[in-house]
């Protein structure tokens, strides 16, 4: 009897030192990301909340997974972590199937279009930011592709810490290629997605075009593009999609990552 109590002493130690060995480095890492996010490192953000998330993970396996050898709390953690383990794969199963969904809407429709929507992606030092840019970019190429004007509408608010809305920055970048002003329309009070499609729709309106009649193509990223047509179907609009290259392929993995969770909450709420 005392020999399996040693043993299980022993098993219990090792849980515990494999569980220190692998959550500490990953505290380690979620803090040093927070430093970074906080002295607004380009896409560190993204990799915080990351690692934050596995870490949060890791944690609560190797919690119960060395409860599973107490006594007291053998049967409780066991069904626990079997639970665990099932919301785990669901969890993993739907977030790939969410992946699929982002692949598959990540290309551009072809289709001419009768006004761009350009989606804002913040400043960097009052100056769009890299994949801001890059939607700049897709829209002037697509008009340049056309051969004809039609208007734009560029999308964003006043972002914290930020002199000039996202909009506004927006309207400079494209005029300054040449662009013609008065086809340029500015949005600039939104803050999400969201608010970046209703707002636009009253920019819309106001300028006469007809909600109904008129096909809005969506400027942004490749890995934003499904929910940003999902969003922009729900509220009326006959929507085609010009997909943006995200700059660089980590950057487009960390940020189809977060979109995942972002088209969750869109899918479920």
């Amino acid at each position: 009897m005392t020999g399996t109590h040693n043993a299980d002493k022993k098993t219990t130690g090792r849980r515990r030192m494999i569980a220190i060995i692998l959550c500490v480095p990953a505290a380690i890492l979620s803090g040093i990301f927070l430093v970074l996010t906080l002295m607004k490192v380009p896409y560190m953000h993204v990799v915080f909340y990351l690692t934050l998330g596995f870490s949060a993970l890791l944690v609560i396996y190797m919690v119960l997974w060395t409860l599973c050898l107490s006594e007291k709390y053998a049967r409780l953690a066991t069904i626990l972590r079997r639970c665990y383990l099932v919301c785990f794969a669901v969890g993993l199963a739907f977030f790939l199937t969410l992946q699929g969904l982002i692949i598959s809407g990540s290309h551009t429709d072809v289709s001419e279009a009768d006004c761009l929507i350009v989606l804002g992606a913040g400043l960097r030092n009052g100056a769009p930011s890299l994949i801001l840019r890059r939607r700049l970019n897709a829209a002037v190429n697509y008009l340049g592709e056309r051969g004809d004007d039609i208007p734009v509408i560029v999308t964003g608010g006043l972002g914290r810490g930020e002199t000039v809305t996202e909009a506004e920055a927006m309207f400079r970048y494209l005029r300054d290629r040449e662009l013609d002003e008065s086809l340029i329309w500015k949005e600039e009070a939104s803050t999400s997605t969201r608010e970046n499609l209703a707002f636009s729709l009253a920019v819309m309106e106001e300028n006469g075009l007809d909600i109904e009649s008129t096909k809005v193509a969506v400027v942004t990223n490749e890995f934003h593009l499904f929910r940003a047509k999902l969003i922009a179907g729900k509220q009326g609009l006959d929507v085609v999609g010009i997909a943006a290259e995200t700059p660089g392929v980590f950057v487009r993995i960390l940020y189809s990552f977060r979109e995942a969770f972002a088209l969750a909450s869109e899918l479920l709420f």
